[in-house]
């Protein structure tokens, strides 16, 4: 019978990946916290039309990766392939309007259906920040200063480039795109298939093409400052002046777009040439026009969101985990003894592994595997004279001392 093996695109968070996994997750929970933002989740599949409204139906997201789920009851519904529709999708349906400017910190898995490469897979994890119910350049700037907060606390900012462009308001993008469609209407001819279907509905996609005909053209587009308005240019400004004073360096890069229409003003991404050439550690942008896309109030908005498993690769952190306590009984008394002693230890918050079975020395062989810092040893003899015997294991050192002390000293 052939062995099962995970599906393709998906792999196993072992205890060791996981500490690494769970070290990213909690350095970034523990900076969004000081600046503010609550903790939420979101199911993990949600209503077709969330995403598809949200996304775009001729994204690629959408159209090509997006895991569908015809359930036994008729709904159509999809895996998340990204945080934010969910989260706005929340903000809506739980009637949070009233509690703006609404701050949200989430992470969890994302489902889409590519070609898995370096740290992105067909399951992968994000981080995600959002900022709902606030127009103010102010709240760009936050979103993004939080972000390189975390680099920093990952120790991997200086490994990123900040990123940053404007699509303008709604007037300066109507205007932009019409010149973009004007400029790759000239040039059909050497336009690729997809980039052909974008033309029309979301010329702005054309920008991101990697085509390397496409990019020819692309080189060559027109760029948004020549269509910003008075307000976007002031709002574009405002971002970058206040990042200056936050001391998060930034690059202005022309070319950097959100292809969907509800995205107005901010655009950014956090690249890294230390991937390959999948560089984006962090992206995200303002869409000042999503919650009202998906039936809500018109709303302002700004996120972003954070591959996880792209920072692990990125940082390597190496979490500290608490120290393992081994208890190593001698004899059938202290065998009954040492299920009590490992209650005691973990009700005082002590680490404590305790083997099922074997003697000392297979016991302690086990500890040294696990990296346990220090082993309590006993037997009749202990017992009787109410001590204990503890073993650094690092050092090689002994020492008695009394039972009841025993707590007292790990602590």
């Amino acid at each position: 019978m052939a062995q099962f093996q995970p599906v393709r695109g998906t792999h196993d968070l072992l205890p060791d990946d996981f500490a690494r996994f769970r070290k990213v997750v909690e350095t970034a929970r523990d900076a969004a916290a000081l600046y503010g933002y609550r903790e939420m989740a979101t199911p993990i599949f949600e209503f077709t039309d969330v995403f598809a409204r949200s996304m775009g139906e001729t994204s690629d997201a959408v159209s090509k990766e997006m895991y569908a789920i015809n359930d036994r009851g008729g709904e159509n519904l999809a895996l998340r392939p990204e945080y934010t529709a969910g989260i706005c999708r929340a903000f809506i349906s739980n009637g949070q309007q009233q509690n703006v400017p609404f701050k949200a910190f989430a992470w969890g898995p994302m489902f889409r259906y590519e070609r898995p490469q370096k740290g992105r897979q067909r399951q992968f994890h994000q981080i995600d920040v959002e900022v709902i119910g606030s127009p103010e350049p102010q709240a760009d700037v936050e979103v993004i200063t939080l972000a390189a907060d975390i680099l920093r606390r990952l120790g991997i900012l200086d490994k990123c480039t900040l990123l940053l462009n404007t699509l303008g308001d709604p007037e300066s993008r109507a205007a932009y795109r019409d010149a973009l469609v004007a400029y790759f209407s000239a040039h059909k001819d050497k336009l690729s298939e997809d980039s052909l279907k974008r033309l029309e509905k979301n010329p702005l996609r054309i920008l991101d093409s990697k085509d390397a005909g496409d990019r020819e053209l692309v080189a060559n587009a027109p760029l948004i400052d020549d269509y910003l308005t008075p307000g976007a240019l002031a709002f574009f400004t405002a971002v970058k002046q206040g990042l200056t004073l936050a001391g998060v360096p930034f690059q202005v890069d022309p070319r950097l777009v959100r292809g969907l229409d509800y995205y107005t003003h901010t655009a950014f991404e956090f690249v890294t040439t230390h991937l390959g050439a999948q560089g984006a550690v962090i992206a995200g942008g303002r869409y000042d026009g999503l919650i009202q896309q998906l039936g809500g109030p018109a709303t302002p908005g700004i996120g972003w969101a954070g591959g996880i498993e792209r920072l692990v690769l990125l940082s390597d952190p190496q979490p500290q985990e608490a120290e393992i306590v081994a208890i190593v009984p001698i004899g059938e008394a202290a065998e009954a003894e040492a299920v009590k002693l490992a209650a005691e230890l973990r009700a005082a918050n002590i680490a404590v592994e305790l083997a099922y079975k074997g003697n000392a020395g297979k016991r302690l062989k086990r500890a040294d595997k696990l990296g346990c810092a220090k082993a309590v040893i006993f037997g009749d003899d202990e017992i009787a004279k109410g001590i204990v015997k503890l073993k650094d294991l690092k050092a090689g050192s002994e020492t008695e001392l009394a039972r009841s002390d025993l707590a007292a000293k790990l602590a």
